[in-house]
């Protein structure tokens, strides 16, 4: 082998060793905070373990981070849309056209909830006290 190609091997090599390290890195990104507290007026704050969610028993970032199209439908808008992320209560509030899903606490006591009764023999909490923690 001669220097030239030898040198353009390890030129090549290094290219490629650094843009998979950029892309896994873009990949892995901004996964938002470890734990949030969801907090309602009047009522206990709930804890929500944003981390321990990500990637569990299929859960996807679109799966609570999503936004509607033109037509209505629910779309996915961590993955290839991320122009597009709001706080929550850009669409869900007062005027949201859905009443079970305007407020923290009826998001809460939705999509939470009902996957949480789903997955309650794997262990999932479904007790009020289980989210909303009394102060220590």
């Amino acid at each position: 082998m001669s220097k030239k190609s030898l040198v353009l091997l390890v030129v090549t090599a290094l290219t490629l060793s650094l843009a998979l390290a950029v892309s896994v890195s873009f990949a892995e990104g901004d996964k938002g905070p470890a734990e949030i507290m969801l907090n309602v007026d009047g009522k206990k704050p709930a804890t929500f373990p944003h981390a321990a969610h990500q990637g569990k028993d299929g859960v996807t970032c679109g799966t609570c981070h999503h936004y509607q199209d033109d037509a209505g439908a629910q779309v996915a808008c961590m993955d290839d849309t991320l122009d597009k992320i709001s706080k929550c209560d850009t669409c869900h509030n007062a005027d949201f056209k859905n009443e079970k899903l305007r407020t923290w606490k009826d998001i809460g006591h939705g999509l939470c909830k009902d996957c949480h009764t789903k997955m309650k023999d794997a262990g999932a909490p479904t007790k009020c006290n289980d989210c909303h923690k009394k102060a220590e």
